[in-house]
């Protein structure tokens, strides 16, 4: 007989089941997978060596958890992969409001059932999806959203006496008996009511209204918080913290490759965009560098944090910027270009908070700076004499890229129009004179084309204040730096 087979409490005594709790059954699950080398966490990448570890050890410990970390670090959906440890079916007494156990029940609801009805006690089976539970800290959470209330309406259907415990309407917390709840955004929960939380933690036990009586709830609590001195709006009361007995901190991606897996498992694309544009590896780490430097740019809010949403929605912009561009000159395929990172500003300003000095500059134009950070900070990666441009003991590495500005000291201008046809896009790269030299003598380890290479070569002169570079409405302008600081004559 299957367990969707068992319908009364008759029938499971029968079958061998045994009760445990939510934190045993988690153990057990996860001890399974961990000794068959199962992933447990899926589309988690960055933590296998540092988070995840520390979640498994709080699982085997059956610890409540705290995910303490910025915005955009993953909290939310490593709890909601925790499903995963639950066992696929639950059985509970049918009718239940609080998943009872039938072999411990709890509510009087469910005790009452079985004194009528012993072991010809309907029994329900509940999947792991619906163990889960989410709230939202908001300030109008109450007590009665949580814990639960005196339900009128009720009280008068049945005729009740209010003094009748049938009168009670369980919340939140009661109804996720035997499964998980997690509470996002924990610091922005009132106090008063962080203090309700106490007793459910520690022994179990509900006061609604006057009732009091013990209701050993069984629930894996996941709770989630930015750094307590990310705003002034709140933080977790220390006795609350005390009893959760598991504190993980959470990170933003260690790395540029870690950051750009991400970004590609994340990133949401139509299939015509995924057959007819390339996103080049040089773009991709410049998009992933964008976020790097916004988390420690000066005019950027370090204890707000930067999403890892920055980069995913720059990089959808970047491939419908090319898209746009492909509609426009009837091309069937497109590459996406330096120039194209300027159509991601819109996606950078929403992701950003900015302090007093940075809304001074300006959204835009901090914006417009990461930018310019992150293609300066790549440049010796591509071009590795870059770093050593100013060295006088060096003067040849100077003198390589001389050619390169003497064509604009001629009087010479490249005005590198965004939406320019892939066609008129290299012609305006190749009328520069040894350019395309330069690319090849650099002998840079990038499978990125050579004409992306040169667009990206002036943008990097200009950053080292070699070129100078106007930023147009329609284009990127391209001319000799000091004619265009000194007057003509």
């Amino acid at each position: 007989m299957t367990n969707k087979q068992i319908k009364t409490i008759g029938e499971l005594k029968k079958s061998g089941y045994a009760s445990r709790s939510i934190k045993q059954e988690m153990r057990s699950n996860l001890e399974v997978k961990l000794k068959k080398g199962i992933p447990i966490f899926e589309k988690i990448i960055g933590f296998e060596q540092t988070v995840l570890p520390q979640l498994e050890r709080a699982i085997l410990s059956g610890h409540n958890i705290n995910f303490l970390g910025l915005r955009g670090q993953a909290k939310t959906r490593m709890a909601r992969q925790m499903v995963e440890l639950l066992d696929e079916y639950m059985p509970i007494i049918s009718g239940s409001e609080i998943n009872d156990d039938p072999l411990k029940p709890i509510s009087f609801k469910a005790k009452q059932l079985i004194e009528e009805h012993g072991d010809e006690t309907r029994i329900d089976w509940v999947h792991r999806s619906e163990r889960y539970s989410e709230k939202l800290a908001t300030p109008d959470v109450n007590i009665a959203d949580l814990i639960g209330d005196i339900d009128p309406i009720k009280a008068a259907n049945l005729r009740l006496s209010y003094a009748d415990e049938g009168v009670i309407h369980f919340g939140l917390i009661p109804r996720s008996n035997r499964g998980i709840f997690v509470f996002n955004e924990l610091p922005d929960l009132q106090p008063r009511i962080q203090v309700a939380l106490f007793n459910i933690l520690q022994e179990g036990d509900i006061q609604i209204r006057g009732f009091k009586f013990r209701l050993p709830l069984d629930v894996q609590f996941i709770f989630t918080a930015n750094p307590e001195d990310y705003t002034n709006r709140g933080s977790i009361i220390t006795p609350l913290k005390d009893r959760i007995q598991s504190q993980i901190f959470t990170h933003y991606p260690t790395s540029i490759k870690i950051g750009r897996a991400i970004t590609k498992q994340e990133v949401r694309l139509s299939e015509s965009q995924i057959k007819s544009i390339k996103v080049p590896e040089l773009i991709e780490k410049l998009i992933e560098q964008i976020a790097v430097e916004a988390r420690s740019n000066e005019y950027v809010d370090e204890k707000s944090g930067v999403s890892a949403r920055l980069p995913i929605s720059a990089y959808e912009t970047v491939v419908s910027a090319v898209e746009r561009r492909m509609l426009l000159n009837g091309e069937k395929n497109g590459t996406a270009r330096i120039s194209d990172l300027q159509a991601a500003i819109p996606a950078i300003v929403g992701k950003i908070e900015m302090v007093y000095e940075g809304e001074q500059e300006g959204a835009v134009n901090v914006a417009q700076k990461l930018i310019s950070s992150a293609i300066r900070t790549l440049a010796p990666q591509y071009f590795s004499d870059f770093d050593r441009l100013r060295d006088k003991q060096h003067p040849e590495i100077r003198n390589k890229y001389m050619s390169i500005m003497s064509w604009f000291e001629q009087g010479h201008e490249l005005d590198l129009l965004n939406d320019a046809s892939e066609k008129d896009f290299v012609a305006g790269l190749e009328d520069i004179k040894d350019l395309s030299k330069v690319i090849k003598s650099s002998k840079t380890t990038t499978n990125d084309s050579q004409h992306l290479m040169m667009e990206y070569l002036l943008h990097v002169l200009a950053e080292y204040s070699m070129l100078d570079k106007k930023m147009l409405e329609t284009s990127f302008k391209f001319q000799d730096f000091f004619s265009s600081i000194m007057p003509e004559e």
